[in-house]
């Protein structure tokens, strides 16, 4: 099964209501991947909803030229903006996320790690404390106890109503990857937000890495064209990666 790749409407200003189409596509029974990147903004989850001052944050970040989106997966706060490359999948499943949530998870890890193979950088899924939006499948890059996470995952699933087959959902399968974006300044925007909702959450920027950082760091050159590299890469990997499930007859 081969994804088929879908740009985005560049009239629309929330990025975000391409996960609705992808899903409503999806539950016809194709499968779609998304690559997109954001103007300089934050994505939370609607358990952001419960903080009694996330609208008066969110509109006080959208006048200061950072828009706060709501997304459909969970997790944490995320930001956006140039240097980060976000990859969307969807795609239907016969069988819900408590039987294949992980396997989901892991296909994108495997589609991460392949593609940044391909420009030099060995990377592994592990949870990386301190990092935004922290998780059991980050992409992280460096030895475990000294790991930084260079890209974060989550995920939506959905049941397809009408389909006649209860067990048939679509899958929202989603990864941020830092390609050149500065985690000085996406870590301090993300906490400056979440000290106007009051949440009490503190991220550090030395638990995160860009691929531009990790290419530097591991003594490798850094391409002028990066972010077209990583697009590539990610889209080549992905065409040799399909999920281990479909390949089972599962999906």
């Amino acid at each position: 099964m081969r994804f088929e790749f879908l740009d985005p409407d560049p009239t629309d200003p929330d990025p975000l209501h391409a996960e609705q189409a992808l899903l409503e596509r999806a539950s016809a029974g194709r499968w779609l991947a998304h690559l997109w990147q954001a103007p300089v903004s934050l994505v939370v989850p609607r358990s952001y909803l419960r903080h009694a001052q996330l609208e008066a944050a969110r509109a006080d970040f959208a006048a200061r030229g950072c828009p706060v989106w709501l997304r459909l997966s969970g997790g944490g706060l995320v930001p956006q903006g140039p240097g980060i490359v976000n990859l969307s999948l969807a795609y239907p499943v016969r069988g819900g996320a408590g039987t294949y949530a992980e396997l989901a998870y892991l296909h994108l890890c495997e589609v991460l790690a392949a593609a940044l193979s391909r420009l030099g950088l060995q990377t592994h899924w592990q949870a990386v404390d301190g990092s935004f939006c922290d998780g059991r499948f980050n992409l992280a890059w460096g030895p475990p106890e000294q790991a930084r996470k260079i890209a974060g995952t989550a995920q939506y699933w959905r049941r397809v109503a009408g389909a006649g087959d209860a067990s048939l959902h679509v899958v929202l399968a989603h990864a941020v990857l830092l390609v050149s974006a500065d985690p000085r300044e996406i870590n301090g925007r993300a906490n400056d937000f979440e000290a106007a909702i009051g949440s009490g959450r503190h991220y550090r920027a030395d638990k995160v890495v860009s691929v531009a950082q990790a290419l530097a760091d591991s003594g490798q050159p850094v391409p002028g064209d990066l972010g077209e590299r990583m697009s590539q890469a990610l889209a080549e990997a992905l065409a040799a990666t399909p999920p281990a499930f479909a390949a089972a007859g599962l999906a």
